[in-house]
């Protein structure tokens, strides 16, 4: 049977099959799909490309951004070391600063704080010296590297005047870096702040362990109390990353 005949003798469902095809075969070459699909897409009109929609594209568009950081975790979970290994070698490939960036992400996620620093500082050279992402990698790998000093110079750096720069991410780590080196009233502040804008667990968490180092512990536990709430109705996928938060803020709390 002709596709003619197959379309009812049509000519303008044939020429929508073949518009709908030739969309079909673009999308199989941007997505680097099988070239195989070509064949079917292109030779077989138009079951080929409703095979090739409900087996590839479908499946695509019900993939919500939850879906797909569930898949990341699990992925993580299943062989951690996949990202840091893929950026090593696209860096040692092209040493561009956005592979340097990547790689100093995917060792800060390791825990090689020390490798991240470095490669944030490599990285923030020439125009990119002032890059407010590559400042605040830095910032950030040095505070865990317990150098607050350092770190506060970095983050000063930062253009308070620019949202983009100063994000409720980079108000943390200047929180994190006032108490680091003393700074008590600047640290309050900064990180009442960042417990008000982000939207996850760290900055109520980090907020809570900063009041119960300073011995505020009655808001601290009040702080705690709060997350316990919010995690009751926090989705599974979820709650491990938040009670780590939660239990970094109660650590605080019965050390102080």
């Amino acid at each position: 049977m002709s596709l003619f005949n197959l379309l009812g003798g049509s000519l303008p469902l044939i020429g929508l099959s073949l518009i709908v095809s030739i969309a079909l075969a673009v999308h199989v070459v941007r997505t680097g799909r099988e070239l195989f699909w070509l064949w079917i897409i292109l030779i077989f009109q138009p079951i080929g490309g409703l095979v090739y929609f409900l087996a590839i594209v479908l499946p695509e568009l019900t993939r919500g951004p939850a879906a797909r950081r569930l898949e990341r975790t699990a992925r993580a979970a299943l062989d951690p070391l996949r990202e840091y290994r893929e950026a090593k070698q696209a860096c040692e490939d092209t040493p561009t600063v956005r592979n340097q960036s990547r790689l100093a992400q995917a060792a800060t996620t390791l825990g090689r704080h020390e490798e991240a620093e470095r490669l944030y500082a490599e990285a923030a050279h020439g125009i990119h010296a002032e890059d407010p992402a590559l400042l605040l990698g830095r910032a950030n790998a040095l505070l865990e590297l317990d150098r607050g000093p350092e770190a506060l110079a970095v983050l000063e750096r930062l253009p308070r005047d620019d949202a983009d720069a100063y994000t409720p991410t980079a108000v943390l780590a200047l929180g994190r870096a006032y108490e680091a080196v003393g700074r008590t009233a600047e640290a309050d502040t900064a990180l009442a702040e960042a417990a008000q804008r982000m939207p996850g667990f760290e900055g109520q968490a980090r907020y809570a362990a900063f009041m119960a180092r300073s011995g505020r512990k009655a808001e601290a536990q009040a702080a705690i109390a709060e997350m316990d709430k919010r995690l009751t109705k926090l989705a599974a996928q979820f709650r491990k990353e938040g009670k780590h938060w939660r239990d970094l803020a109660a650590k605080a709390l019965a050390e102080g």
